[in-house]
């Protein structure tokens, strides 16, 4: 018999025993089960692999061999799952598979510079993944629940594919963890969603959404967000991003803020607590008043451009190290240096400050003269502000006390507008003033007490005469009455019964002037609509194609140019235009084939306009080089925005309503134009030897040889041609005005071709005189033109009468460097032509006179001078200089001839290739002909010999220069 304490050991170990056992069991089948689930595990991530490696057509390039997607290139794992896939750079095409959501460990998905396609395949659910790298593809969609679940990801970048049109999902705050959201080039639209904040991204530092079609204003999530790096720049929606830009001065974090190329408005806000900023572009935007000063005082700042907007007060002064980019003329400073502003000027924009600064005032408001026709603003000796009339200016906010400080105001009329608050006490102290108009506003609050002789009307403001501190609210008892202040006060109160009354009367009228004005605007849109519709069924539909500027400093590396004929819009050509403006009130429409240019286009191809690639200085702007993808040359004429207002944009409109009717091998070729906010740019043909002047006058200087008298016979007979064909040939008369060698280029063949006709105004059917305003340049003015400002074709008679003896002579028309007799070249020209002797000492002594060209020179002189005869009846057509200056050519034809013939224009050609077409025939037209009556009569000159008007001289003598 076993003792007690001996049995309970051995049961004991017999339930020991048997626990192990167990456990050993255990074991074992929770390793096969592991093993099961990572052989599962590892099957389901092959085939996941395997489904995009087929789906990529992977090339054994890629090193993508075997079964086993841990051992191939560009593939990571970690303990046999795949963690990433970094197959950028590789020239793949191909789509990828929705199969990639089953790779649960993935962690970076680099697939960026390829040519994949197809959609984005739903990544939902994938905690793991960390990283997303998508850019620069072909994917054709992006999914809305690609984010959802993704707890992990701190990266994503999709810039530059050609998505269908799609928002920002709500999904994307699943990604908490966010750091880097960059997708420009994206096509996102609708608003930026208010929820970039810190509390939903406590990390964001990036984000990127330029170039996309985002529109509304910037979110109130962005204060106190930690974004240190902000690019919204260039959206292409008709509304863009607009509003103001107040929330940027609560980002702290931030140092590159990209907002250019928008609709943005209103002022500047505080940048004193964007303490780390270093690069700031709001350029090509509408933003008014003032540059704050704490922006200039940033210390960290280093790039900063302001260009393009209607900033008022006086220029920023940055420091040395900051590349500020603030162009003259591109903004309403007051002066165009930095420097102190008119006490008058600052006293106005601290009053509108209380307005918004609006936008009204910053595009009248300029220079530093305030009583320079300012909108509102009238003056008494031209230095006294007597009256301030803002009326029906639809202006919101408050009154400002400022006014107290115009001394000399005597009518203040801010009637008709949305104000609120009170009227300050300190208008009172005003005292001239006469004359207080704040009717129909929402002003409230007691009158304060004016003068007695003072006329004060509040009518129209509910809450006139109640607690100053409160607003009124609907059904407020506070009427619109004022004369508790006395005698000289206009009241507003009303018999109740009579308002009423009053009302009824209004509303009938009302109802009846509305549906009058509809009927009126309905036949008026009519009308326009069949004219147009008539007009433009003529033109071909809008092409488009790409430029991929050389050295590009633009933000993205290709920029679209659409090609519009004139039943399109700037604003309305495609939806993918990329054509910048500051408002569609700019956008206007062009009775022709010639193509729209977007600014950023312009800007990229003449390095943002820098001095070096200036050709030349006109009276209403700079002339460009500029260099297109392929190396083609362009020219491209900016105009002065300081005389943009009126006789600007006149001139600009004038020209090309000419250039797209005129198309001739002797006149420089429009090849395009743009319209961006107080941007007029025209883009013409490059013509790579420059002026006639500079070959004529500064051959020394510029260190080229002297005109031969042969090629400055053809140059003149060019000139004759072209201008010939504007006077007679053209589809109607044109009238150049200001004709001169500075006008006249030449190509590398040293061919002519008339330019600038920012002067050319249509000459009427009957060709008689008309009445004008005075255009062109002294001592090329026909005498009647200069006197009376009547304008014929004869004056451009006259003016190439002054370009003949210029060619002669060497001598500018008007020469203050010689005495004072030999000044006026004309005057000069016709006393020397007396005799034989004198004549030939006026020629230009770099030309080899022998008795040949003698001739010739003698022939060329007196058709000079019968051109500049003082009587426009006394001058020949242009028909008459071409038919005598093409016989005298005759005598030396070069040996390459080729008749004059149309080239066309060709909408569906690119840039390049149109500019190439028209180089290419201007070529091989090296000689013109007066035997061309065969020819087509759109580019071809008269062959016949007109009969000389009546009157015309045989001879001319000196007393015709009288």
């Amino acid at each position: 018999m076993l003792h007690p304490e001996k049995g309970f050991f051995f049961l004991e170990m017999k339930k020991r025993r048997n626990h192990q056992i167990f456990l050993l069991f255990l074991v074992g089948f929770s390793a096969i089960f592991i093993c099961a689930e990572s052989q599962t595990n590892l099957s389901v991530d092959a085939t996941a692999m395997l489904a995009l490696k087929k789906s990529l057509n992977s090339p054994e390039s890629l090193g993508w061999s075997g079964s086993d997607p841990c051992q191939w290139k560009h593939v990571g794992c970690f303990k046999e799952r795949v963690t990433r896939i970094q197959i950028g750079h590789q020239n793949l095409f191909g789509t990828l598979p929705p199969d990639l959501q089953n790779l649960t460990q993935l962690e970076r998905l680099e697939v960026m510079w390829n040519n994949i396609s197809g959609p984005v395949p739903s990544l939902s659910w994938l905690s793991s993944l960390k990283v997303v790298m998508l850019s620069n593809n072909r994917f054709s969609s992006f999914p809305s629940d690609f984010f959802t679940g993704m707890s992990s990801l701190q990266s994503v970048e999709i810039d530059s594919n050609p998505f269908s049109s799609w928002e920002i999902p709500e999904s994307l705050k699943d990604a908490s963890s966010l750091q880097n959201f960059s997708a420009n080039s994206a096509n996102i639209s609708g608003e930026i969603p208010n929820f970039f904040g810190s509390d939903v991204f406590p990390s964001l530092t990036i984000l990127h959404l330029a170039f996309n079609r985002l529109e509304g204003g910037l979110p109130s999530s962005f204060a106190g967000s930690q974004i240190n790096s902000l690019w919204l720049n260039g959206q292409t929606s008709a509304g863009k991003l607009s509003g103001g830009i107040d929330v940027l001065q609560n980002m702290t974090s931030l140092k590159e803020v990209w907002l250019h190329s928008n609709g943005f408005t209103g002022p500047l806000p505080d940048f004193s607590g964007l303490k780390d900023m270093e690069s700031l572009s709001l350029r090509d935007n509408s933003f008014t008043g003032p540059v704050p000063i704490s922006l200039v005082n940033i210390k960290s700042l280093k790039v900063v451009n302001l260009t393009n907007n209607l900033l008022q007060g006086p220029m920023p002064q940055f420091g040395a190290s900051v590349s500020a980019d603030t162009t003259v003329g591109l903004n309403s400073f007051c002066l165009p240096l930095p420097h102190d502003c008119d006490s008058r000027l600052n006293t106005l924009l601290s009053i509108v400050k209380t307005f918004g600064y609006p936008r009204k005032f910053a595009e009248s408001w300029k220079e530093n003269d305030p009583c320079a026709d300012w909108i509102g603003i009238s003056c008494s000796n031209g230095k006294n502000i007597t009256v301030v009339n803002f009326r029906r200016m639809g202006l919101v906010g408050t009154i400002s006390p400022e006014f107290a400080s115009l001394k000399s105001l005597q009518r203040l009329i801010l009637a008709d507008n949305n104000l609120t608050g009170s009227i300050p006490e300190e208008l009172t102290t005003l005292p001239a003033l006469k004359d207080l108009d704040v009717s129909n506003n929402q002003i409230y609050g007691k009158i304060p007490p004016f003068r007695s002789n003072v006329i004060v009307n509040t009518n129209g403001n509910v809450g006139i005469g109640g607690d100053k501190s409160v607003p009124p609210t609907p059904g407020s008892p506070f009427t619109g009455t004022s004369n508790n202040t006395g005698s000289g006060t206009m009241g507003g109160s009303v018999n109740g019964g009579k308002k009423s009354l009053g009302l009824v009367g209004v509303i009938v009228f009302s109802v009846i002037g509305g549906v009058f004005f509809i009927v009126l605007i309905s036949l008026l849109v009519f009308c326009l609509y069949k004219k147009k519709q008539k007009r433009f069924s003529r033109v071909q539909s809008p092409n488009a194609l790409v430029i991929h500027p050389r050295n590009s400093g633009s933000d993205n590396g290709s920029v679209k140019i659409t090609v519009a004929g004139s039943s399109v819009s700037v604003g309305a050509i495609s939806d993918t235009n990329t054509i910048p403006s500051s408002e569609q009130g700019d956008m206007q429409m062009v009775e022709a084939g010639n193509m729209v240019i977007s600014i950023q286009v312009l800007k990229n191809v003449t390095n943002n306009f820098s001095e070096e690639n200036i050709l030349g200085r006109g009276g209403f702007g700079v002339v460009y080089r500029g260099e297109l993808h392929d190396g083609t040359m362009i020219a491209v004429k900016r105009m002065e925005s300081g005389v943009i207002t009126a006789k600007g944009l006149a001139e600009f409109k004038s020209e090309i309503a000419v250039l797209t009717k005129v198309r001739h091998r002797h006149l420089v070729a429009l090849l395009g134009y743009c319209l961006d906010g107080n941007e007029r740019l025209l883009v013409y043909e490059y013509m790579p030897q420059g002026t006639l002047s500079r070959h004529l006058f500064n051959w020394v200087e510029e260190g080229l040889k002297p005109l031969e008298w042969t090629k400055r016979l053809t140059i003149a007979l060019d000139v004759a041609r072209g201008v010939e064909y504007l006077h007679g040939l053209a589809h109607q008369s044109f009238i150049h005005r200001d004709l001169k060698p500075s006008n006249i280029l030449l190509g590398d063949d040293m061919r002519a071709k008339v330019a600038d006709f920012g002067l050319v105004r249509l000459a009427p059917e009957d060709k008689n005189s008309i009445e004008t305003r005075i255009a062109g340049t002294f001592g090329y003015l026909a005498p009647e033109y200069a006197v009376t400002g009547r304008v014929t074709t004869k004056v451009d008679v006259y003016s190439f009468g002054v370009i003949l003896m210029e060619i002669i002579t060497g001598r500018r028309a008007l020469d203050e460097t010689q005495p004072e007799e030999s000044m006026h070249l004309v005057t000069w020209f016709k006393r020397m032509f007396i005799n034989k002797d004198t004549f030939r000492k006026a020629i230009d002594p770099t030309v080899d006179v022998n008795e040949e060209t003698l001739a010739s020179i003698s022939t060329v002189a007196e058709l000079a001078g019968h051109c500049c005869a003082r009587e426009p009846y006394q001058r020949p057509d242009m028909g008459h200089t071409v038919n005598v200056l093409s016989s005298l050519v005759e005598l030396w034809r070069p040996t390459d001839q080729n008749t004059e013939d149309i080239y066309g224009i060709d909408l569906d050609m690119s840039l390049p290739q149109a500019l190439k077409k028209w180089q290419a025939y201007d070529g091989r037209s090296n000689t013109e002909s007066s035997s061309s009556s065969l020819l087509p009569s759109l580019d071809n000159t008269q062959t016949s010999i007109p009969t000389p008007p009546s009157g015309f001289a045989e001879t001319f003598t000196s007393a015709d220069g009288r």
